[in-house]
């Protein structure tokens, strides 16, 4: 296995760090205190590619690996965690329309979601259905006309400023089988959205719940056929695992760098803190761990790309251990910091309070290790 980066790989991030580095890092601030959607730069993000990363290029698509992915996103979250999130929602949501939409949805909605000219949400969580998925209630019913779909989502992205949805509903009976996908434009009637959740972190993005009161879609809007969707979810979901673990690692890397060029020029007791091992010993277990997280991650979206039986597991793993380690690590730079760390004039209080939620979306870290379990558990499992 060849752990060094290839010529492509090292070119796109290269761009992507020089995207962060002038457009996201020296906003990432005051997006955060002013809670600013910045679609303008979001838009430059789609000229540049970083919108449709993963998304065929028949369909006008990158069409990057998943690990491609996760090193271009890498870097862009050392610049500002939130919105490079959000970015990689919209990459989930662009490729599911990509991949399984029709084909009149396709040509009207994939070139304007691909160049950033519309957003996208995704939406699956429930106020009564969050970890577990599958119990979801939002229906869709057929009708002369088309689909009619009526219920609510919860912590969706974007909402409210966001052009397409891809939604979750329920068209069959219980369970995962009964669930079926589809785009809805956001302006559809019936479609109201609730208040802009005051949230600790992730501000530079909105968060509000969606009700969808008897509205009206075509039915070429389901994506695949009936009955799909749930699987389609969970293909999602393993992408969406690696890129949210993956800005835990951007992110707590640039904390970590931070940290390091910190400590080198505070001085205490008429030396750096540098100078003092029990702040090397600390620097070193960051770092350590950070490199590990890293590795596994990309291992994951190895895993994936190349359509592994154990992707999922993998992928469970890599969320879990990258996004406990995101966290670790800026909270130790934080406290390298000391209180310097925990006010406003630096970035590690922002950093701190955007990885934390990383441990909880994208299936939380419990699930993650539920996932795992009943794989190992199970017979034929070759995790390890």
């Amino acid at each position: 296995m060849d752990f060094e980066l290839n010529d492509d790989q090292r070119a796109f991030a290269d761009l992507a760090a020089q995207f962060s580095r002038d457009q996201l890092a020296p906003n990432a601030a005051k997006w955060d205190e002013e809670q600013i959607f910045p679609k303008p730069v979001l838009k430059q993000a789609g000229e540049l590619g970083f919108l449709s990363l993963y998304t065929p290029q028949a369909q006008g698509g990158l069409g990057l690996s998943r690990l491609d992915s996760s090193i271009i996103f890498e870097q862009l979250a050392m610049g500002c965690t939130s919105t490079t999130a959000f970015m990689t929602i919209h990459n989930m949501v662009t490729w599911m329309v990509s991949s399984f939409a029709s084909e009149t949805v396709k040509q009207t909605v994939c070139p304007k979601l691909i160049s950033g000219e519309w957003l996208g949400s995704y939406c699956l969580t429930e106020p009564n259905a969050g970890s577990d998925a599958a119990a979801l209630g939002t229906s869709a019913t057929l009708t002369d006309q088309g689909y009619v779909i009526n219920g609510a989502k919860v912590f969706i992205s974007g909402a409210g400023e966001t052009e397409v949805l891809v939604v979750m509903v329920r068209t069959g009976g219980e369970g995962a089988k009964g669930i079926s996908a589809f785009v809805v434009p956001a302006n559809s009637d019936g479609v109201s959205f609730g208040r802009k959740e005051p949230k600790m972190g992730w501000n530079s993005q909105p968060t509000r719940s969606i009700t969808f009161d008897n509205v009206l879609i075509p039915k070429h809007n389901l994506l695949g056929e009936e009955g799909q969707g749930f699987a389609f979810a969970m293909k999602g979901l393993d992408g969406g695992r690696i890129n949210i673990a993956t800005c835990s690692v951007g992110t707590a890397q640039q904390a970590l760098n931070q940290a390091i060029q910190y400590v080198s020029e505070r001085k205490q007791f008429g030396q750096a803190i540098s100078d003092f091992q029990a702040v090397q010993f600390k620097l070193a277990d960051m770092a350590t761990e950070l490199v590990a997280a890293r590795q596994m991650v990309r291992l994951a979206a190895s895993k994936l790309d190349h359509g592994n039986s154990e992707a999922t597991a993998y992928c469970a793993m890599a969320k879990r251990f990258a996004t406990d380690i995101g966290f670790k690590v800026c909270d130790q730079a934080l406290q390298l910091y000391g209180g310097y760390g925990y006010i406003k004039e630096y970035p590690m209080e922002r950093y701190f309070r955007d990885v934390r939620v990383h441990q909880i979306l994208e299936g939380s870290n419990e699930i993650m290790r539920v996932i795992i379990a009943r794989r190992l558990l199970s017979e034929g499992s070759a995790i390890l």
